[in-house]
């Protein structure tokens, strides 16, 4: 059985906003070389509670056009997993077609009917 890292390194400032943020895993996309992101999204689904417990932290640089990037870029990315974990298309592509929604009223995409 293998055993895999991910860490989080995060540069508060004396308010404790987020000056710099971090990471580095043992496996890719990172294979141990230090990274740094300007906002990062971790859910976990809690075994005992069956709840998601959330940590969203953002740098103090973070534009608000990046922050609807992610968004968007994690929407989809949620439609991808859900569909791979339960084979549900409908749903997947309920999550799919909303992604698509905020990336156009967001501006990252062309509208469809234009």
């Amino acid at each position: 059985m293998k055993k895999s890292e991910i860490k989080l390194m995060i540069l508060l400032d004396d308010k404790n906003i987020p000056k710099k943020i971090e990471w580095v895993s043992d496996d890719p996309p990172s294979n141990g070389v230090k990274s740094e992101a300007k906002a990062f999204f971790l859910s976990l689904f809690d075994k005992k509670s069956l709840e998601t417990i959330k940590i969203d932290l953002w740098s103090d640089d973070l534009q608000i056009g990046e922050m609807d990037r992610m968004v968007y870029y994690s929407l989809k990315g949620i439609a991808d997993t859900y569909f791979k974990s339960t084979k549900n298309s409908t749903r997947a592509n309920d999550i799919a077609r909303f992604a698509q929604y905020f990336g156009e009223e967001s501006g990252i995409l062309k509208k469809e009917s234009e």
